[in-house]
């Protein structure tokens, strides 16, 4: 049986797939339930359920692989783990993470251009490829690596900054590629020229409207993440919930999944861990 890298890795050369962003076991097994390969974690999503900010250094290393490990576990799927910046401002502690999430059962990481410096977000050209440079020589062949440029996240709205990074974090080694908040499908299209053959995962679509999977898939786009947006929609229903329990209508919760449901998921679960 292949290993959790290889099928993950097999995944990201194929025709395309949507990799969604869990955040617990129970939401993980939801998605293998209902047919996916590979799932992510969401930095975001661990944060807000701990009550803290994303991206602001308030998640260590530990806790973020840990949510991964857990994922993995349940579902026995190859789990991307989403863990920021690397956990540290030097190429040292990008291979820390590295290591420590081969050590959780990750299959594959992200690690970020991003410095939670509200000053100055975003690392320094050289400093940023140095620290994937340093990543990716830990990773080789044993996990894979995705390359973020957080430019477009943080007002930095240039394209041409940006194209420069991921092509150079892909001459550096990362596996994949990925800049959220690209604008437009245009900027989409040259991502994927410029980083060819390495694939490209992209956060939903582009900010100037969500288009059909099939469209980025066409546009070369590999891999499709969902970020904490499958959280916000989660929570989005705790909120309307909460507001037709405060006006005395609890109608709503006939069309929830029942609890037989979750038994049997987590039924399952311990099946496979046993």
């Amino acid at each position: 049986m292949s290993t959790a890298y290889d099928r993950f890795l097999a995944l990201h050369h194929g025709p395309g797939f949507v990799m969604p962003n869990a955040w617990d076991a129970a939401s993980a097994l939801i998605y293998r339930r209902e047919g996916f390969e590979g799932l992510g974690t969401s930095s975001a999503a661990i944060a807000w359920a701990l009550g803290v900010q994303d991206g602001a250094a308030a998640i260590d290393r530990a806790t973020a692989i840990a949510n991964g490990t857990l994922m993995a576990r349940a579902t026995g799927l190859p789990v991307n783990g989403d863990l920021e910046d690397g956990f540290g401002p030097s190429p040292e502690d990008c291979v820390a993470t590295v290591e420590a999430a081969i050590e959780g059962g990750l299959a594959g990481l992200g690690i970020e251009d991003t410095t939670a410096d509200p000053a100055h977000p975003i690392h320094d050209y050289d400093a940023a490829v140095a620290r994937i440079r340093a990543a990716a020589r830990a990773a080789k062949g044993r996990i894979v690596l995705t390359g973020r440029t957080d430019n477009f996240l943080h007002g930095r709205n240039d394209l041409d900054d940006t194209i420069r990074r991921l092509a150079a974090f892909a001459e550096a080694g990362a596996d994949v590629l990925y800049a959220p908040g690209l604008p437009d499908m245009e900027a989409i299209r040259a991502v994927v020229r410029a980083v060819a053959p390495k694939p490209v995962n992209v956060l939903i679509g582009p900010r100037s409207g969500t288009v059909p999977f099939a469209t980025l898939f066409a546009a070369g786009v590999k891999r499709i993440s969902l970020g904490g947006a499958l959280y916000r929609h989660a929570m989005t229903a705790a909120v309307a919930g909460a507001r037709a329990l405060r006006a005395g209508d609890a109608s709503f919760l006939a069309g929830a999944e029942p609890g037989s449901a979750f038994a049997a998921l987590i039924d399952g679960t311990a099946r496979r861990t046993t």
